[in-house]
């Protein structure tokens, strides 16, 4: 699973077009609608703290996880400036663990479609149910196949900015269900020139139906698959779903 290291520096930049305050209305929206008000709540993959810092806006106690120092150090920034009390962890959420159980786990953006092996995911969901209080939720998003197939695959999208430029270049293989990004930096120094650098990571697309399996596997009840930022269920176009599903007993 890549970690971001390079992208970090420039990462809030190029995401400033993602509405987190509107995500985490409809993130927090969930939350409630299943049971959690308030309490102890982990983000994992929680990359530069956006949505983390939104969640403790609402009340909850976070928790963030990433594998990524270089987010982290940039979560801890923002952690100073907003004054929340925030305990970021450096660990994989592959095999991350806490000290005690918590009233929900949450992942957005994607960050579960950087697991590529479904032996893998399978232990991140038995993870989580280990870490779940009896009777919590577990909420997470994923980019879908069609999204892969036909949006983001074999595509390239760039975009040009004074402090920053990028290319990210899009490679899916159908069969194997991965999607290649490679992604050329341009950071511009504090003398003006500008500094290249060079990435790749790699996502893969899950069927609903194989996500449902695992879940069920690791001991979670699946309560809802949702079209993402809707309470409607998923259609054959639709871009990221929303999982919804609920420690059971460990």
């Amino acid at each position: 699973m890549a970690s971001y290291e390079s992208f970090a520096r420039v990462y809030d930049l190029f995401m400033d077009n993602i509405p987190y305050e509107e995500w985490g209305r409809y993130l927090c929206g969930l939350l409630r609608r299943y049971g959690v008000e308030d309490g102890l709540v982990l983000e994992l993959g929680c990359g530069t703290g956006a949505m983390t810092e939104v969640l403790s806006d609402q009340g909850y106690d976070m928790i963030g996880v990433d594998n990524s120092v270089e987010m982290l150090e940039i979560a801890q920034e923002k952690k100073v400036q907003s004054g929340h009390d925030i305990l970021y962890l450096l660990q994989d959420m592959r095999e991350f663990e806490l000290y005690g159980t918590v009233k929900a786990v949450v992942s957005v953006c994607d960050s579960m479609n950087y697991i590529t092996d479904e032996t893998e995911l399978l232990e991140v969901f038995r993870l989580v149910n280990n870490y779940l209080d009896p009777g919590g939720i577990f909420i997470f998003d994923l980019n879908t196949v069609y999204k892969y197939e036909k949006i983001l695959g074999d595509s390239v999208i760039a975009e040009n900015r004074e402090e920053s430029s990028f290319i990210w270049e899009n490679w899916y293989e159908e069969e194997e269900q991965i999607n290649e990004y490679d992604l050329t930096l341009f950071i511009r120094r504090e003398d003006g020139l500008y500094e290249k650098y060079e990435e790749t990571h790699y996502q893969r697309a899950y069927e609903i139906e194989m996500v449902s399996r695992l879940l069920a596997k690791a001991g979670l009840v699946l309560e809802a698959v949702y079209d993402a930022f809707t309470m409607e269920s998923p259609g054959a176009d639709s871009e990221r779903v929303y999982f919804i599903a609920r420690e059971q007993g460990k």
